[in-house]
């Protein structure tokens, strides 16, 4: 029988003991996700193009008056419907307007829009979708019976009901009549995840050492929903900008002297034979900011997926 000895065997390709040192850095859950999001070349030139989309929302008013001189409240009948020019960047409009500063401040009221209105709409769906989703049994049932009614009213009924009851239609009452509904995607979406989610042994634990459920679905459960919600705000955020447009198009969103991008789109299109600068620019900047909105959303729905992490 063959005798082996340590002496007849030789090590290679480890010139020191270092083989249990841990040679990767530790990286949190976000670091992670960072450092795939960056990979992305895509998701990161989207969140470049949006970021600068955001500045020029809030210096660019002021640029404007830089260079034409005027602010972009001035009116002058005398240089009515310009092409663009050196003085006048985008042109101005029918009642010779700056059109550059005015797509700016447009903007400004298309972009807050979809903020809000997901803010308002993530918050108010979580929190249902939670409850829902911890106590199930009968408490779902009736919640889950509400969002489907809900779910069910068109929202163009509710936008023109509003625009009816308010003789003033500005942005209180378009997020109002877009907010009231909206949320029941994100409420259904977070009540499935609750649902996985509540039978964990952190949320075990925490019923054994007497946690409440109010304690419960806001630091245990909805925590663990964070990435998911994040993906569902960039998706969302330029589902509100194209509600705002769209209604601002066919006359029930913002109303003048307010401007939006989707007003300007408006009154772009009655004269787009003779004038085609004032629908192209504010349909740029609509088409710019939902492409860089989806495409970032689809950048992090990889880089936030746990089972790609590597």
């Amino acid at each position: 029988m063959a005798e082996l000895s340590k002496e007849k065997f030789q090590i290679i390709g480890c010139d020191n003991f270092n083989a249990d040192a841990i040679v990767r850095p530790n990286m949190t859950y976000w670091q992670d996700a960072w450092r795939r999001l960056k990979k992305n070349k895509v998701a990161i030139f989207s969140l470049i193009l949006l970021s600068a989309i955001i500045i020029m929302c809030v210096i660019g008013p002021w640029i404007g008056k830089l260079i034409s001189g005027v602010d972009y409240t001035h009116q002058n009948i005398a240089i009515t419907n310009q092409k663009p020019n050196s003085q006048y960047i985008f042109g101005t409009d029918n009642l010779g307007r700056d059109m550059f500063g005015r797509l700016w401040i447009g903007g400004r009221v298309s972009i807050a829009i979809g903020i809000c209105g997901t803010l308002i709409e993530v918050t108010i769906g979580t929190l249902y979708g939670g409850i829902s989703g911890y106590f199930g049994g009968l408490v779902d049932d009736i919640m889950m019976r509400i969002v489907e009614v809900l779910n069910s009213i068109p929202y163009m009924i509710i936008v023109i009901l509003f625009a009816v009851v308010f003789d003033n239609q500005g942005i209180g009452s378009l997020l109002l009549a877009l907010c009231i509904t909206g949320w029941t995607g994100m409420a259904r979406l977070i009540r499935g995840q609750v649902m996985q989610l509540k039978e964990s042994e952190y949320v075990l634990a925490a019923q054994a050492l007497g946690s409440d459920p109010k304690r419960i679905i806001t630091k245990h459960l909805i925590p663990n929903t964070i990435g998911i919600i994040i993906i569902y705000m960039t998706f969302d955020i330029p589902g509100f900008i194209f509600s705002e447009a769209f209604l601002s198009f066919i006359g029930l969103g913002i109303q003048p002297p307010d401007t939006s991008w989707g007003a300007m789109c408006s009154f772009g299109q009655s004269v787009i034979d003779f004038y085609p600068h004032e629908l192209f620019f504010p349909a740029l900047a609509i088409s710019l900011t939902m492409l860089s909105f989806n495409l970032l959303g689809d950048g992090l729905r990889d880089a936030l997926d746990p089972k790609l992490r590597q």
